[in-house]
């Protein structure tokens, strides 16, 4: 609001306010006063009259009534009145009165007001046996028109009187704003540099003291720009003698720069040169004190035949780290199009570095996506050396943790892909400053770190070159502290845009994996699946009479004499062969005998050597993969894509989804989803929204930017936790809709129906007992542990498919437990809230009433009120976990149901 306006409010709006609240109280208190006066006037003039008339009445007197009425007429406002008896008929009437209730007091005068007419009763016999009233009829109107009278005088005395405060406003504004706006002007022609002209001085001493400001820079603005003016033309001409200067200059450098370019391709080809020359008689020395190696030395010798191994080693390393760079800046590396596979690659790679991973008991590990086509083609030596120097380097910056290589799809056209190869760690971290300078030569990450590690920092900067030749691109992410993760994209030609077929067929056999190492665990479960094979990760017990294979990593705290004579007899009790993986090299693995068949394999395991491993341990049952089934035209299926980090949840999706036409793929992350999404078309993704990585929203977008027909495709969220507003802003991310855990069946049908138009096979509920609780006879005076009949109606009627969910969720609550309090340990809420999200969406799947609303009032508590909220209800949340736990370790295995129903179908037979 302007200042302007402001005053014009304050001197008119009020005193104009304070006017007419003043005229609005003298007319309420003048019209109260009217009313109050004419009130008491009648009830006095009839209370007078009233024992005269009452005797006339009594006497009969028709001329004294007719002379007391006339003069009750003349009142004021009284229209009519009216003598009745006590029952209210009327004795006599002067004029229409309109009905009255008989009085309750024949003693008191009463006065009714009703609008504008008033109706007067007065006793006239008082104490009589014969009561009698008079009734006077008055009209108020007169009273009414009066008040408006004194209305339209007292609004038209404001409206002069609002006339007279605006022109005396108008006038005070126009006194003291126009001062301000010649002020105002000529400071914005001075802001654009124009000097303006000198304002007049005002009456006022405050207006007069700002014009003369004003004045004072414009005359200041006026010299400055004359000495500007001055210093640009001498500024001028410097700058015209130093152009000529670094004409004569630019000239000189660019005869250096190609005199120093001749030099460095003289240097480079003499280093390449050099290297080459120094290479060959070293390799002499390596080979011949290896085979010295092999005489007999005394124990000094062999010492000091060590000793120079190594050094011969790291002479050799360096050797051919200053050749391949001096070939690569000489321009002499040709690149070689060969086949290639990189699940082989990875795997060689790994097994090259185990020594190292082991001796520092890290945990190495390769994922090569399964949409990475087998039949590649591009330079297997240069993309070997590549991911040997990134894992070499992950290895020998990381004290404790993992190292982790993943190879995924980034893009596909028709001969050609676009792969991601990313090497993760946990190691020591990398700084902003370090970052920048790590792929130059000669650099490393800090300056004490060729001491301490070695190296001479050329690997990273051959890394970058050989990425570049092959088309590619490299990037490191990294925090101090927090590991890094080395990335780099490979361009290669592909025959075929079909996935890697599975090495196995396992055909249902059941595999149980214990492996403490969360992403090696992951990636096993995975492979068992794609085989064919049912998993279980529950931990070995002392029989599983129905499982085909174990699969049992042991860590390095399993390796002293108590623990494994404790796993010696496990696996005595096991029943079943058994594949024990350990991270150690061949002859540190530990003697353990295997009364059930298997063997010991060391960590890395390569995908090949596991898939022979439990080929020749599934005792004789045929292998092969079964033939591809003759093709029939048909209609197209309707293409699903499943999105969701949590195995429980993708399965349950699949088997509500489950029927002919429609064909269900699913996706662990948003990442894994956008690669499928870059190789094939979907008719509809449901999508979770709470993910690590990539969360929902996040894969949405990037599935949108893709285009095409991906503009068109129907996203569904699929979440556990979704308020009202929420709902606003997932449509507006891209989503088309929102399917709220736990899942409906019939909202799903809905869906499907909705957006693509097909009707889901309807189906009935396997039939089974249901049980309520964790015992029979359960009260319900508190939530039950277990209710499978809840649990059977959330998994779309199928109590198996309920029971197996619910052994997952059993089965995943120590690491949810773990997650949670690191959690809390960190105050770290964004991890919280992750931990709290996965349980609470597992579940919404289950039958688990207690665990449940544990679990939502968590995670509702935590997004809306904070850590501080949720910290209180955790002893509950544990208490939950351990009873289910509890109730899942009074229940038979799977697998022991599994052979149950088969023998019981036997019997049947």
């Amino acid at each position: 609001m302007s200042l302007k306006t402001r005053l014009m409010l304050m001197i008119l709006g009020l005193p104009l306010l304070l006017l007419a609240l003043l005229v609005v109280a003298v007319l309420v208190l003048e019209d109260r006063q009217r009313h109050a006066e004419l009130r008491n006037q009648l009830t006095r003039g009839a209370e007078l009259v009233a024992p005269a008339l009452g005797e006339a009445l009594s006497t009969q007197d028709d001329r004294a009534l007719s002379r007391l009425t006339d003069g009750l007429l003349a009142l004021p406002h009284v229209q009519a009145l009216s003598l009745q008896d006590g029952q209210g008929a009327p004795l006599l009437a002067r004029g229409r009165v309109r009905d009255l209730p008989a009085p309750t007091d024949p003693d008191t005068s009463r006065l009714l007001e009703r609008d504008r007419r008033w109706l007067l009763q007065i006793p006239l016999t008082e104490g009589a046996p014969t009561p009698a009233w008079l009734v006077l009829d008055i009209d108020t109107t007169p009273l009414l028109l009066t008040r408006y009278r004194h209305l339209a005088s007292a609004g038209l005395a404001l409206m002069l009187a609002g006339l007279l405060l605006f022109l005396a406003a108008y006038a005070t504004t126009r006194r003291l704003s126009q001062p301000l706006e010649d002020a105002g002007r000529a400071l914005d022609r001075l802001t654009l540099g124009v000097v303006p002209e000198r304002l007049a001085i005002p009456p006022a001493p405050e207006l007069a003291g700002l014009a003369r400001r004003v004045n004072d820079l414009a005359d200041h603005l006026e010299t400055a720009r004359e000495e500007m003016q001055a210093q640009i033309e001498q500024a001028t001409d410097e700058l015209q003698e130093s152009m000529e200067t670094i004409e004569v200059q630019n000239i000189e450098l660019d005869l250096a720069h190609r005199r120093a370019l001749e030099a460095n391709r003289v240097k480079s080809e003499f280093l390449a040169n050099m290297s080459h020359e120094i290479r060959t008689p070293l390799n002499g020395i390596v080979g011949f004190c290896r085979l010295l190696g092999r005489s007999r030395l005394e124990p000094r010798q062999r010492e000091w035949l060590d000793h120079v191994q190594r050094a011969c080693d790291n002479l050799l390393m360096l050797v051919n780290d200053v050749l391949d760079f001096s070939k690569l800046e000489a321009g002499r590396v040709e690149l070689e199009t060969l086949p290639l596979d990189m699940v082989g690659l990875v795997d060689e790679v790994l097994g090259l570095q185990a020594p190292l991973a082991q001796q520092k008991g890290l945990q190495l590990l390769g994922l090569v996506y399964d949409d990475v086509p087998a039949d590649l083609k591009g330079d297997p030596l240069r993309i070997r050396q590549v991911l040997t120097n990134l894992v070499h380097n992950a290895l020998k910056f990381s004290d404790e943790g993992e190292v982790i290589v993943r190879v995924m799809l980034e893009q596909a056209e028709a001969s050609r892909v676009v792969l991601r190869v990313s090497v993760s760690d946990t190691g020591l971290g990398l700084t902003d400053e370090a970052r920048r300078r790590l792929f130059q030569a000669f650099h490393q990450a800090d300056i004490s770190h060729p001491r301490e590690f070695g190296g001479t920092g050329l690997g990273l900067a051959i890394c970058r070159q050989l990425v570049e030749q092959m088309g590619g691109e490299i990037d490191v992410e990294s925090e101090p502290g927090e590991g890094s993760t080395f990335s780099f994209t490979l361009a290669l030609s592909a025959s075929t845009q079909s996935e890697r077929p599975p090495e196995l067929s396992l055909d249902g056999e059941v595999i149980v994996i214990e492996e403490p190492h969360p992403p090696t665990r992951r990636a096993l479960q995975h492979l068992m699946t794609r085989w064919g094979a049912r998993v279980t990760t529950r931990a070995i017990a002392g029989s599983l009479p129905a499982a085909s294979l174990v699969v049992a990593g042991l860590g390095s705290e399993d390796l002293d004499e108590a623990h494994l004579a404790g796993w010696q007899r496990r696996l005595d009790r096991l029943g079943c062969p058994a594949l024990l993986l350990i991270n150690a090299s061949p002859p540190d693995l530990p003697a353990l005998p295997l009364p059930h068949g298997g063997e010991v394999l060391g960590k890395p395991v390569s995908r090949s050597a596991l898939a022979d491993a439990v080929d020749r341990h599934l005792a004789g049952t045929p292998r092969a993969l079964p033939a591809p089934a003759q093709h029939r035209p048909s209609a197209p299926p309707v293409r699903l894509l499943v999105v969701d980090d949590t195995e429980s949840n993708r399965r349950l999706l699949d088997e509500l989804l489950a029927g002919p036409g429609l064909t269900v793929t699913q996706a662990a992350s948003g990442e894994e989803a956008l690669a499928l999404a870059h190789d094939r078309d979907f008719d509809m993704v449901l999508m979770d929204i709470r993910m690590a990585g990539m969360d929902g929203v996040e894969t949405t977008r990037a599935l949108r930017r893709l285009g095409g027909a991906w503009q068109r495709v129907p996203v569904i969220a699929v979440t556990a936790h979704v308020q009202g507003e929420q709902h606003r802003v997932l449509r507006e991310s891209g989503l088309d809709d929102v399917l709220i855990k736990p899942l409906q069946p019939q909202r799903l049908a809905q869906l499907l129906e909705e957006h693509l138009g097909i009707v889901l096979p309807a189906r009935d509920a396997e039939s089974g007992p249901s049980t309520r609780g964790d015992t029979p006879g359960e009260e319900d005076a508190e939530l039950a542990v277990v209710d499978l009949e809840l649990g059977t109606r959330l998994a779309g009627g199928r109590e198996p498919l309920a029971r197996e969910l619910l052994e997952k969720l059993a089965d995943s609550l120590a690491h949810s437990e773990r997650a949670i309090r690191d959690a809390v340990a960190r105050d770290d809420e964004v991890a919280m809230l992750d931990a709290l999200h996965a349980l609470n969406g597992a579940c919404r799947y289950c039958g688990t009433p207690r665990l449940g609303l544990l679990a939502e009032t968590l995670e509702t508590r935590l997004r809306s009120r904070g850590v501080s909220a949720v910290v209180p209800l955790l002893p509950d949340l544990y208490a939950a976990m351990g009873e289910l736990r509890a109730w899942q370790a009074t229940q038979p295995s799977s697998t022991t149901k599994a052979i149950a129903r088969a023998s019981s179908s036997e019997s049947d037979r």
